[in-house]
């Protein structure tokens, strides 16, 4: 059933090429470091089960609904109470519930792209978001990253460059930056301020993917984006899939008033209204914050032993990302390797992964990969790394 669950990922992230050559690694014994699945044994099963039969208790056949009842009807509250947490001053209101983070991203192209506008992303980023933006026929330009995230002087720089010479300025700046979705690294305070300085400067807006916000294991938390917004540019996306489990398909957009009713409109076909009740029971029964506390720790230890193991087993000419939280390692061999090519030889010393290139829009990163410490054991995690390095050194030594 898993492998099935994996190869339905690598169709609809990796489109049909990256598809093929995925198909093509014959190691159906490797260990997958490929993608953010959560751990066997992470869900709790049976707080949802006791929170779906308290919504029958209470609500009977309204919870089946299209409009569900009270309780689904609450969630966008519970969303706001955990969005103040962080910081984040909102009321329901600017809340639209979707089904999860991937279908709020695609919300919000409907809501502000039309063809050949222009995307400001980092580079790399969530492939997801990539395949989405081109699909509304946007104009993407990837911006450069390092080790504390988008480099916003850069991204001055290139703003600087487009209003002198007159050219398009983006609509629309997609931006990770907490526990970055591939690179796991984290954008500072500073670089945060100075981003949405440029927003209010160069008028675009702010989409903020916060999936992993929660997900901190070391260092102090940094206010999101959209806490840090004077001027209503921030969009704020997020999921209840890597807190609660990705079949709750839960999400959100949190977006200042009118924004949030123009996203709200075009969010078109509705959402799991039941889900929507159950995980709203969930969270009022307190059973969220133990479980984030529990998976937070369980994430932790497969993140050290990930880092660790790379420490000891890879090649000294390899570098990867330290992240302080999230699902992901970003991994750069020396010039000369190619990630894709070298998958093969990865199945057949035991690890699979995803190779760099499918999270770049212009087909760059070609001697990265990113790792996932997510759902393998520690050690399936100790065997995978051990079964890249062996990959590795070979890779590097037949250059």
């Amino acid at each position: 059933m898993l492998e099935h669950l994996f190869t339905e990922t690598v169709q609809k992230t990796m489109g049909e090429e990256g598809y093929g050559a995925w198909r093509s690694i014959s190691a159906p014994d490797a260990v997958s470091l490929s993608f953010g699945f959560p751990f066997p044994d992470s869900f709790p099963n049976e707080e949802l089960l006791t929170a779906a039969q308290d919504l029958f208790a209470e609500e009977g056949d309204v919870a089946l609904q299209y409009t569900g009842g009270e309780n689904a009807q609450s969630l966008a509250g519970i969303v706001a109470e955990q969005a103040a947490r962080r910081g984040i001053d909102c009321d329901p209101e600017q809340v639209v519930l979707t089904n999860g983070a991937t279908h709020a991203i695609d919300v919000v192209c409907r809501t502000f792209l039309e063809p050949d506008d222009g995307v400001f992303v980092e580079a790399p980023t969530f492939m997801g978001a990539l395949r989405l933006f081109e699909g509304y026929g946007a104009d993407v330009t990837g911006l450069p990253m390092d080790a504390d995230g988008l480099d916003v002087s850069a991204m001055a720089d290139e703003l600087d460059a487009r209003r002198d010479e007159g050219r398009p300025l983006p609509k629309l700046c997609y931006t990770i930056p907490a526990f970055h979705n591939p690179r796991g690294v984290t954008l500072p305070l500073d670089r945060r301020e100075r981003l949405l300085e440029l927003a209010a400067e160069y008028d675009f807006v702010v989409l903020e993917d916060d999936a992993y916000g929660e997900l901190r294991y070391d260092g102090d938390p940094l206010p999101p984006l959209k806490a840090l917004d004077e001027t209503g540019r921030v969009v704020r996306v997020g999921t209840y899939s890597k807190t609660i489990a990705p079949g709750v398909r839960t999400g959100w957009v949190v977006a200042d008033g009118d924004v949030a009713e123009q996203i709200d409109r075009m969010n078109a076909g509705g959402t799991n209204r039941f889900t929507q009740g159950v995980v709203a029971r969930y969270c009022r029964d307190g059973h969220y914050d133990r479980t984030v506390a529990a998976v937070r720790e369980a994430y932790e230890r497969r993140r050290d032993v990930m880092l660790d193991r790379l420490e000891s087993y890879m090649p000294p000419e390899a570098e990867w990302s330290d992240p302080d939280g999230g699902f992901f390692v970003w991994v750069t061999l020396p010039e000369g390797v190619d990630t894709s090519a070298m998958l093969t030889r990865a199945g057949e010393e035991g690890v699979v992964y995803l190779p760099g290139e499918h999270f770049y829009a212009d087909g760059r990163g070609e001697r990265s990969l990113r790792l996932s410490f997510s759902h393998a054991s520690p050690e399936e995690i100790d065997d995978g790394i051990a079964a890249l390095a062996r990959a590795a050194e070979a890779a590097i030594e037949s250059r």
